[in-house]
């Protein structure tokens, strides 16, 4: 009896072995893969580096190993300077005394504090909408609306360059999925129509595209959407903060702000920078939300420095405008200049300021030249923009003075004539 025991363990081991081996064979075939994937990106010239800082988030940077030499930082979401404000610091210091670290918890079963409910209602009465919900992160927030919104007898019609988070999130859902071109109105019109079919239609776009600068036609999108009874959802996180009179975003800028439904925006960029997203809108729409959007209910709650932070920024900002409506002329001051230096820039008004250059290595290149002057900006390339439209994002924000823009600009014109991009 034993031996049969010993004999059966014995197999078994072997069994294990023998899986153990295979195992092995199948990690050192992904390993191989994944080698010869990654050799093809560097030797694309697309491969992202990570710099590493080791200062607070500001116009003015130091790089780790790189001494004390102040860098300039261009390349920052940091739209309103509030990343390291004095006051924005010590709401978070504070809230993090008070509340802890973290809740250890999703929302619904133990995880929602007082701050995350006045957050919510501040960002709501910001917004001038009915309520508000917290997530970890816009993309999130985007990933977590559609599917909870949206059933087969509905459609959803897209930008065609709409963000990643917009992407995924519609993907998710079970609409019908309709992609429209670029801010083509003709081309989003023909689509509506189609759609005229299923039950409910809701255009969705970016307020301002990340990687192009220009700002989406919200004012015929709504019409468009009044005409064929649909929707409009607007992701606003390189809006809000900043664009319109109060920096309520780009329904604000454009005078639409009653006609815009469903806004998604992030605390991670102007309002603070820390982290979080959120969804505002309709109360039925945020109380549908919180029952069935799965990235809200599987996921931890905002940790309460977040919490404070974003709270703070948002108190700042509806104090006064001034930082939001310093952003215009700085904005100007750079594409105007590089312009007249003879850099093709993309979008337009807004401080997202592409460098379009069009080819992957000559943007990389000409990023890592740019860091040894003291500009820190970083080369975009496939797949983060399309192929053949490689560029240097520069980001202006309110707290860069026109000593440092116009150092920029110098910075910029240099390296272009060095490697053949300027004449």
């Amino acid at each position: 009896m034993w031996l049969r025991v010993a004999a059966a363990a014995a197999g078994a081991g072997a069994g294990a072995g023998g899986s153990r081996a295979a195992s092995g064979a199948a990690a050192a075939q992904l390993r191989r893969r994944l080698e010869g994937e990654l050799e093809g990106i560097r030797g694309a010239g697309t491969w992202k580096s990570e710099r590493v800082i080791a200062s607070p988030q500001g116009p003015h940077l130091r790089l780790a190993g790189g001494g004390d030499a102040g860098i300039l930082n261009f390349c920052a979401n940091n739209y309103l300077g509030l990343s390291s404000h004095p006051q924005v610091i010590r709401a978070a210091v504070r809230a993090l005394e008070e509340f802890g670290a973290g809740l250890s918890s999703v929302r619904f079963i133990c995880g929602t504090q007082s701050i995350h409910k006045e957050l919510e209602e501040k960002i709501a009465r910001f917004h001038q909408r009915e309520d508000a919900i917290l997530y970890a992160s816009c993309f999130d927030a985007n990933a977590g609306i559609f599917e909870a919104l949206l059933t087969p007898e509905d459609a959803v019609l897209s930008d065609e360059l709409n963000h990643a988070s917009i992407i995924d999130g519609i993907r998710l859902c079970k609409a019908n999925k309709y992609r429209y071109k670029h801010m083509d109105m003709q081309d989003l019109e023909a689509k509506l129509q189609d759609a005229q079919k299923h039950r409910l239609r809701l255009v969705a776009t970016d307020g301002a595209f990340s990687m192009d600068g220009d700002i989406a036609p919200l004012r015929e999108i709504c019409q468009l959407a009044q005409k064929y009874d649909a929707l409009v959802f607007i992701d606003e996180c390189h809006a809000t903060g900043f664009l319109g009179p109060n920096g309520r975003g780009t329904d604000e800028l454009l005078g639409v702000m009653d006609k815009v439904t469903i806004i998604n925006s992030t605390l991670g960029k102007a309002l603070g920078g820390a982290a979080g997203g959120y969804t505002t809108g309709p109360k039925p729409l945020i109380d549908l939300l919180r029952q069935r959007s799965r990235p809200y209910l599987f996921s931890n709650s905002l940790p309460p420095a977040v919490v404070g932070c974003a709270s703070k920024a948002l108190d700042l900002l509806m104090e006064s405008n001034a930082i939001a409506q310093s952003m215009a002329a700085k904005t100007q001051r750079f594409r105007s200049k590089m312009t007249a230096a003879g850099f093709t820039i993309s979008g337009k008004d807004h401080p997202i300021c592409p460098v379009m250059l069009g080819d992957a290595r000559l943007a990389a290149v000409m990023a890592e030249d740019m860091l040894s002057r003291g500009i820190y900006v970083i080369g975009f390339s496939y797949p983060v923009v399309p192929k053949g439209k490689a560029r240097i994002r520069v980001q202006i924000s309110a707290v860069h003075s026109d000593e440092d823009i116009d150092r920029c600009v110098e910075a910029f014109t240099e390296v272009g004539r060095k490697h053949g991009a300027l004449p």
